[in-house]
């Protein structure tokens, strides 16, 4: 392998490796997140019929 294929890799793997870091990072360092999660309510047309 040549060295700026060496170059290019080393950044691929390590910009790829700190994104999945930092999104690890977040998920479990940020408070009361689940406070903020809505569920969504499913109402199809259907619904409205009573029958």
């Amino acid at each position: 392998m040549t060295t700026s294929g060496l170059i290019v890799m080393l950044l691929s793997v390590g910009t790829v490796v700190s994104l999945f870091s930092w999104c690890i990072y977040k998920v479990l360092t940020t408070p009361r997140e689940t406070e903020k999660v809505h569920g969504v309510e499913l109402h199809t047309p259907d619904m409205d019929e009573e029958g």
